[in-house]
């Protein structure tokens, strides 16, 4: 079944893309949420018209993107974390935390876009990268650091 996307899909298309998926795919996933119209004649004749439109739009979110990109790598992320003797985590840095952070700096991100190249498992610098669609991705440079010792004896 052939249908018209009306926003970016991962791993399927942008907006405006006539694409190929399955029925049900499309019937119990795609209708229902408004990603997608059937790829009739008549969707088909207004894609046209909107043609226009999607593109000043995809225009514009690029353009946001790219702004957001700029801000997200400027940002200072530091997470304290419980660390053993040789610098390892007790655990692992994951989105759901790095996530935590951004959103208290007023970065409204879902952590499955927060993509990390490893597991964070030591203290020190590392580097993840936040896909924000559009071809747009965006480097974060995160800090973890050992939690002082007066701070983990609540956690005891």
């Amino acid at each position: 079944m052939e249908v018209i996307l009306q926003q970016d899909v991962e791993n399927l298309g942008t907006i405006g893309d006539v694409v190929r998926v399955k029925r049900g795919y499309a019937r119990n996933y795609l209708f229902p949420r408004g990603l997608a119209l059937e790829a009739d004649a008549k969707n088909l004749a207004t894609l046209e018209h909107r043609k226009r439109a999607l593109a000043a739009k995809k225009t514009k979110l690029q353009q946001a993107n790219e702004a957001a990109a700029a801000r997200l790598s400027a940002a200072q992320i530091v997470i304290e974390a419980r660390a053993g003797e040789e610098d390892k985590l007790f655990g692992s840095v994951t989105s759901i935390e790095i996530q935590r952070v951004l959103a208290a700096q007023g970065f409204e991100i879902d952590r499955k876009k927060i993509v990390l190249e490893a597991p964070i498992k030591s203290v020190g610098q590392h580097t993840a990268h936040v896909d924000l669609g559009a071809g747009v991705r965006a480097a974060l440079q995160i800090s973890v650091v050992r939690i002082a010792e007066g701070g983990s004896a609540a956690e005891s």
